[in-house]
């Protein structure tokens, strides 16, 4: 069997943990970024995990996990 190609487009987005849990950014992190508060663009920062709906099509595009 070949080897899988990363998506490298994923691979900067998402991030795998230990456990195996997907973690996700994100979005609206630097559009109108002067007229957030700083507790706002502090929240932008954590990653959370993603749903449950996109682990799979997520899974497939990092084939060797996140390194």
């Amino acid at each position: 069997m070949p080897k899988l190609k990363t998506h490298k487009g994923a691979k900067k987005r998402f991030h795998i943990t230990g456990t195996g849990k997907i973690l996700r950014t994100k979005g609206m992190k630097s559009h109108f970024r002067r007229r957030k508060s700083a507790t706002a663009k502090q929240q932008f920062d954590e990653m959370i995990p993603l749903d449950k709906a996109d682990v799979g099509r997520i899974r497939r595009a990092l084939p060797y996990g996140v390194p």
